[in-house]
């Protein structure tokens, strides 16, 4: 997992991008493939990452009863590298309808909640694992994702 002294990099105001479930374990699980591609784009980029509530959700789940991954999580989150950031029940609608239009993929409930975070926020960065959902996705515009960590 990157070090806690990377919470220096911390600055208040606008992150650097979003962050996914699929980043999250993977900062934290040495033995995941993609660890050491997501520890330097973690270590590249100012910090915080923006998430959602569904993707710590999935997050923790994912690493059920691992004591040592969910106090990982935890300090991710405790530093301020990784930020919460609410949705609305009245932001719904825009989620569910989002489900709808990627219904062929099918986009599930955290994907949804970061692309409409993205588009609430403008934000186009988002760092996950999940290269081929999140460059099919579309924000406001057509605009594409930036994918971190980048597949060479």
């Amino acid at each position: 997992m990157p070090s806690v002294e990377s919470s220096a990099r911390v600055r208040a105001g606008r992150p650097a991008g979003l962050i996914d479930t699929g980043a999250i374990l993977a900062l934290i699980d040495r033995s995941d493939e993609w660890h050491v591609a997501c520890v330097e784009a973690y270590n590249r980029n100012r910090l915080p990452w923006l998430t959602t509530e569904a993707v710590l959700t999935e997050a923790f789940h994912l690493v059920g009863r691992n004591v040592r991954d969910d106090r990982a999580v935890w300090t991710l989150l405790r530093s301020g590298a990784v930020v919460m950031s609410s949705i609305g029940n009245e932001e719904l609608p825009q989620i569910h309808a989002l489900m709808a239009e990627y219904s062929d993929r099918p986009m599930d409930f955290a994907d949804a909640t970061l692309v409409h975070l993205a588009a609430r926020e403008r934000l186009s960065l988002i760092f996950t694992i999940d290269h081929d959902d999140f460059s099919t996705y579309r924000l406001p515009r057509r605009k594409r994702f930036t994918i971190l960590p980048r597949i060479e």
